[in-house]
């Protein structure tokens, strides 16, 4: 739906595109740092109740529709939300601040990072500053002008940005 598959077809071929969803597979569904900061792709879960569930997805494994994989994979915040509801996406949750600051004190995680979202300048922070999303496309699929950025995590667990900026596609050719 957005462009990977016929990127990958286009550049290269079908198997490649197969192998990169083998390899999918097998990344890890979340990590850890210094049990402080929790990463993941998509979001938090209703079925996450402790953060050692995370250690007992079977991997390798296909993301289900639903369930903890599922949510850590394509959950999203909403700002202007209380709890939980139902994803536009038509896979998973969205969940509010509330949940966000609940989740984090309880399990003592001082940033929940996550992507999945484009976001305008590369990266966005709810919950005062207690989840950011990271973007790292520019230009996303050609249609949106957002900055990408990477998080850098130091020894001391502070975070800083990289960003990158857009490449104006004019100057290209």
């Amino acid at each position: 739906m957005y462009g990977f598959y016929d990127e990958v077809k286009r550049r290269y071929n079908v198997k490649l595109w197969k192998d990169f969803g083998t390899v999918f597979n097998y990344i890890p569904a979340a990590a850890l740092i210094d049990d402080r900061i929790l990463c993941m792709h998509g979001g938090l879960s209703p079925e996450l109740s402790d953060i050692t569930d995370i250690n007992k997805l079977e991997r390798p494994n296909d993301v289900p529709d639903s369930g903890l994989l599922s949510d850590l994979v394509w959950a999203d915040p909403e700002i202007d939300m209380q709890g939980w509801g139902d994803n536009d996406r038509g896979i998973s949750y969205v969940f509010g601040q509330d949940v966000i600051k609940k989740f984090n004190r309880r399990h003592q995680i001082n940033l929940i990072c996550r992507a999945h979202q484009v976001v305008e300048d590369g990266y966005e922070f709810m919950a005062n500053r207690g989840l950011v999303t990271i973007f790292s496309a520019p230009n996303y699929c050609g249609e949106f002008d957002n900055n990408a950025c990477i998080l850098d995590v130091d020894e001391t667990l502070c975070c800083s940005f990289d960003i990158l900026k857009p490449v104006d596609r004019l100057t290209l050719k």
